[in-house]
């Protein structure tokens, strides 16, 4: 094999070959470009020399059914370390394979458009023009590679490992201590919490109702309080708006885990202010449970909830509406519109299209909104079937999975929990915002 190279297209299979055998070879002895053929070369070095780690890691996590509930000692077991913490090293040796093999390809491909520009241009690239080729077209790939590393092992990894502990028996008391066995149990958890265990479905059922019920008030109640406080403000025209407006804005200012720690001690059944007051004004004569009663509790929650977001939303919907042009209320004023046939032909209609995408993302982030029950009731109050479950009435399927992974150390059915968001929330966000007239190239 010469190392000669030739402009019409004979020597691709040799530069395909070198490159194939070892990364970066085709550059080093072809195409002169010694610092790219040196990185990928290095590269390979690096992934030979760990390989059998590598490759005891991934065997381990294929074997993990054959050696998760094995006792220590037992001499066909893999012993020391914990099995979840094989296979979590079996998953990033897996990925660091996926991803060594992703730039193999990119390496013969790399080779192979070098060879191509020879084949046009009759000269190889130099180093200089090389790395200046990585600073133009290839530099969104190298910008974008430390964020996707990052979401590889942030989000895939641990949303993988969540997935399969979901289809394992990992959980308090009976397999989760050292030598406890562990196996593999299949979709066993699944039809426990969807059908198979009346216990555990009644109370995904009542959990999963209420998030849902709580996504949609606490977002609409948010959304429109905050409507409603930007649209009176926007409309009085009172030269001290501004200071009402930093005044409301307050509660979202202050961090919510403080606002709503305070709510709690404000509320509380016995030695609450807010019951003080009130029997002090004769309006009750006996305390008001109002983090205690069920139904009581989670319109409180609301409630709190509205005090905390409405500014924002009020901030939002205020800044849309200084965007409006005064012209078009000045002509709906003189064809006769009063000023609530104005807000409902144009304001709403305007600031609705602005925000949709938003109340979209609200709606995802109240589902998820772990500090606004957690804080506040801690999930409570807890109900005859959560003694078992750990579930309360005022619980998110968040809240829930915290509780259970947690209070309870049941690994395997917040897992459950945990893909079962993912999977219902995530399609349905990006079906909504898909389908909002925003995001069709900007109709109204």
């Amino acid at each position: 094999m010469g190392t000669s190279l030739k402009t019409d297209g004979s020597s691709r299979k040799n530069v395909l070959a070198s490159s194939c055998i070892f990364m970066g070879l085709g550059h080093i002895i072809y195409l002169k470009q010694y610092l790219k053929g040196a990185f990928f070369a290095l590269l390979e070095i690096i992934v030979l020399a760990v390989s059998p780690k590598l490759a005891n890691m991934i065997k381990d996590m294929i074997e993990i059914g054959r050696w998760w509930g094995r006792i220590p000692g037992d001499p066909n077991s893999v012993p020391i370390s914990p099995a979840y913490f094989r296979l979590i090293d079996g998953l990033i040796a897996l990925v660091i394979v996926i991803l060594f093999i992703l730039m193999y390809i990119a390496s013969v491909k790399s080779a192979l458009s070098a060879y191509t520009e020879f084949c046009l241009d009759g000269r190889c690239k130099s180093n200089k023009e090389s790395l200046h080729g990585i600073a133009g077209k290839a530099f969104p790939i190298v910008g974008l590679s430390p964020a996707l590393i990052l979401v590889i092992f942030f989000v895939i990894i641990p949303l993988v490992f969540s997935m399969l502990v979901g289809f394992t028996n990992w959980s308090s008391p009976n397999h989760l201590t050292p030598g406890a066995p562990v196996n593999w149990v299949g979709i066993s958890n699944y039809i426990s919490m969807f059908g198979g265990d009346s216990t555990w479905t009644s109370a995904f059922g009542s959990v999963a109702i209420w998030t849902l019920i709580w996504g949609v008030l606490a977002t609409a109640t948010c959304y429109f309080g905050g409507m409603i406080l930007a649209v009176i403000l926007y409309e009085t025209k009172l030269k001290i708006a501004p200071v009402f407006r930093a005044i409301l804005i307050l509660p979202y200012a202050i961090p919510s885990i403080l606002t709503v720690k305070v709510w709690q001690n404000m509320l509380n059944g016995s030695q609450g202010t807010i019951n003080k007051t009130l029997m002090e004004l004769g309006i009750i004569s006996e305390n008001i449970n109002w983090l205690t009663d069920e139904t009581l509790v989670r319109v409180v929650c609301i409630l709190v909830n509205l005090w905390v977001g409405a500014p924002y939303f009020m901030l939002l919907i205020t800044g849309q509406m200084t965007a409006i042009s005064d012209d078009v209320f000045e002509a709906a004023t003189i064809d006769g519109a009063n000023k609530f046939q104005v807000f409902k032909s144009i304001t709403l209609p305007l600031v609705l299209y602005q925000t949709v995408p938003l109340v979209i993302m609200s709606f995802t982030h109240n589902i998820n909104n772990f500090g606004a029950i957690y804080f506040l009731t801690g999930g409570g109050p807890n109900t005859l079937a959560s003694t078992e479950t750990g579930a309360g009435a005022t619980d998110l399927l968040v809240t829930w999975i915290y509780k259970l992974t947690i209070d309870r150390q049941y690994y395997a059915n917040a897992s459950v929990l945990a893909m079962l968001i993912f999977v219902v929330l995530a399609p349905f966000a990006i079906w909504n915002f898909r389908q909002t007239k925003s995001f069709k190239e900007g109709e109204l």
